[in-house]
């Protein structure tokens, strides 16, 4: 088997370069059929079975082998053999060519096209267990995922052959008909004239309106299939109904009013959600308080000596006042200001239409979902017997304790972790990965691993914990690190693991809404569900909970759950910056390094560290850089990382230079207050700027300016 998978690779790799070699390519363009399309019709006049003969064996094998001139060879297939004729041939020949290209990936090719494509064969997986044989079938009647992709990918999945092949056949047999037909009103222009005639204008025409045509036909029979078996309401109270006061919640709602329609907001407990009552707003005002202490401490350095003393309760309360003012700016009638109505309750959905509060029933033309998330526990023998805190507990703590054990390695346990210890506690970091915030670049990964340490946490990776114990005063976490058991001891436990969607007692299983396996709601890239009327926002659609992200999505459901029927809008997480608060900062925005390499991006990467600036001089925390990714050769940004104090403010320029396809070059020529880390984006576009002027014209100008001084050029 090994030596027969050997000889298929070797005569692929020899017909590939014959291809290229003899530049076969050139044979395969619509001025050379065009030229030679009166002299092929005579030989297939003169020979038809021969003709059509090599000319389905060219197909199968330009399809088996992925090579361009699929689409030439289509058109070729109407001047040929007409209508009919070559819509046979072609969707046959093209079957059979995807055939054997399924299967050498299938039987020969299976490693190597699973690590090069596994991103897009688990997004295949993903919709043939949704939708079964009608995904596949709408792969091909509208080629979202390229054609000579599709093929190899499909190797790697489940599906059979005959499904493989009748999906295939019928799937493709509209676009084939289409193309054959074009190809025949082409070989019939011979003078300007049969241009404008209208057979091929309105051939022309087709091929523009069928991939629209066919998406929308293919929505509308997906919706009718879904909602069989539901009576729609023959009238709505609203045009909009929001479930979940939230951040992201919130967001739609008024989106939604200020365009004027119907809106209701149904939350039963706090309007804010998580990010307001205990995320950010209650960890930023403990990290003040923290930062202010090792700030004073740290005075030496400009020459003020002081010795500072925490009173742990009062900062607490301090905490709790910021809160209960934040909090006062987020009510009930803030809400109807903004022409939303607010509704106190429960909510469980009944049908795709209507939600039911108590004994009443609402009844809406699109539903958005944005109930939040809640805190992840891990099943740790024995940790019920702590009451362990979370972040949602955390800030009603009145005493300090002395030993604080956090068990997380994302932004905020990293956060949290440094505002205790610089509060007086002792803090341990358990971190079950072999790294602490695991999606951020390398090097700012590694700023904030020192910065907890010389604070004095204790940072621990690659922990297995396996039990807590309780012997009278004493709590400790057993657990595993690289393999050797250890004992932590401990005065309370945090548990900052992240959050999973909060969906419970809101009648997902009744309309048979899908999940993920981390709990969150399925949605498309619309953000709705399996019912098109349907959205869900924020943490419910996935492990990000942060509030820029659920604000970004609100957007999108409120505009699509309004205006689906007319166009709607995908969504897209390009631009949403996200931003660690510790000391020192890391903020970033697009793509890492790594995820460029994955995604087999072109890039450059332009470094500068941010101590070479003014206002980072002036300034305590005057370590860190600024990290932008670009695409190789242009200006484009496709990613930046900005490590240091006031990284969460200056990265706003970057953030609006992406979201506005800004390049380096329009923020070279952008003015900044000076000193301020505003430059830092003016420094790094002149960096990228030296890397990239060419040294000719530099030559040249010296020389020129040489010349206009009155010495020789």
């Amino acid at each position: 088997m090994k030596l027969t998978r050997w000889l298929i690779v070797l005569f692929f790799v020899v017909a590939a370069a014959c291809f290229f070699w003899f530049d076969l390519e050139q044979y395969l363009t619509l001025e050379m059929i065009q030229a030679k399309s009166g002299a092929l019709r005579d030989q297939v006049q003169a020979h038809p079975w021969w003709a059509g003969s090599v000319f389905f064996a060219a197909y199968v094998a330009l399809t088996v082998m992925s090579f361009p001139g699929t689409v030439v060879l289509t058109l070729l297939a109407g001047a040929l053999f007409g209508l009919v004729g070559g819509t046979l041939m072609v969707s046959f020949a093209s079957n059979i060519g995807a055939l054997v290209a399924m299967l050498i990936s299938r039987f020969l090719l299976r490693d190597w096209i699973q690590k090069r494509f596994a991103k897009q064969i688990a997004s295949i997986n993903r919709g043939l267990e949704r939708d079964g044989a009608f995904y596949l079938f709408s792969l091909r009647l509208i080629p979202l995922v390229p054609f000579v992709l599709l093929n190899p990918a499909l190797g790697l999945t489940r599906v059979s052959m005959w499904t493989f092949w009748w999906t295939t056949q019928a799937g493709m047999l509209p676009g084939h008909a289409i193309y054959v037909g074009a190809g025949r009103q082409l070989a019939r222009i011979r003078e300007i004239s049969d241009i404008l005639s209208p057979s091929l204008i309105g051939t022309l025409a087709l091929l523009a309106i069928f991939p629209l045509a066919a998406t929308k036909l293919l929505t509308l029979y997906k919706a009718r299939q879904v909602y069989s078996g539901w009576q729609k309401p023959e009238s709505y109270e609203y045009n909009l109904l929001v479930v979940g006061g939230g951040s992201g919640g919130l967001a739609a709602a008024r989106i939604a009013a200020s365009m004027k329609a119907r809106v209701a907001l149904v939350e039963r407990e706090r309007l804010g959600g998580a990010a307001l009552h205990s995320g950010s707003v209650p960890a930023r005002a403990l990290m003040r308080a923290a930062n202010m202490n090792h700030a004073l401490r740290q005075g030496g350095t400009l020459g003020i000596q002081m010795h500072t003393e925490v009173d742990f309760a009062e900062v607490m309360q301090q905490v709790r006042r910021t809160l209960d003012e934040a909090q006062g700016q987020v009510t009930a009638e803030s809400c109807k200001a903004t022409g939303v109505e607010m509704i106190r309750g429960r909510a469980q959905l009944t049908s795709p239409w209507s939600v039911q509060i108590g004994d009443r029933t609402l009844y809406s033309r699109a539903i958005v979902i944005a109930t939040g998330s809640q805190p992840v526990i891990p099943p740790i023998p024995g940790l019920e017997k702590v009451e362990p805190l979370t972040c949602e507990s955390i800030w009603d703590l009145q005493q300090r304790p002395d030993r604080l054990l956090i068990m997380g390695g994302e932004a905020n346990a990293c956060e949290l972790a440094q505002a205790f210890q610089r509060l007086g506690c002792q803090v341990t970091l358990v971190v079950e990965g072999d790294m602490l915030l695991a999606a951020v670049e390398p090097e700012a990964r590694q700023a904030v691993h020192d910065a907890l340490c010389a604070d004095g946490v204790q940072v621990l990776l690659q922990v297995a914990p396996q039990q807590v114990e309780v012997a009278g005063n004493e709590r400790r976490l057993v657990c595993l690190i690289e393999e050797q058991h250890h004992s932590l001891p401990f005065d309370e436990v945090l548990l900052a693991l992240g959050r999973q969607a909060h969906l419970d007692e809101l009648g997902l299983e009744a309309l048979e809404l899908n999940t993920r396996e981390d709990g969150s709601l399925e949605v498309d890239e619309y953000l709705a569900t399996r019912y098109p009327n349907i959205y869900a926002v924020g943490a419910v659609t996935g492990p990000d909970s942060s509030f820029q992200s659920a604000t970004h999505h609100a957007w999108y459901a409120a505009a699509n759950g309004l205006f689906s029927g007319f166009r709607r809008f995908m969504v897209s997480d390009r631009v949403v910056p996200r931003v660690a608060f510790t000391s020192p900062e890391i903020a970033s925005v697009g793509l890492t390094e790594a995820q460029a390499k994955l995604a087999e991006l072109e890039y450059e990467v332009t470094l500068l560290n941010l101590d070479s600036l003014e206002a980072a001089q002036m300034s305590a925390g005057n370590s860190g850089f600024l990290k932008v990714l670009t695409e190789r050769g242009r200006d484009r940004i496709i990613g930046v990382t900005l490590v240091g104090d006031g990284a969460s403010e200056t990265l706003a320029v970057f953030v609006l230079a992406m979201k506005h396809k800004l390049g380096l070059n329009k923020l070279r020529r952008t003015v900044h207050i000076n000193p301020t880390l505003a430059e830092a984006s003016l420094a790094v576009a002149e960096a990228w700027r030296r890397a990239h002027t060419a040294k000719r014209p530099q030559t040249w100008a010296a020389r020129l300016h040489r010349w206009r001084l009155g010495g020789q050029a």
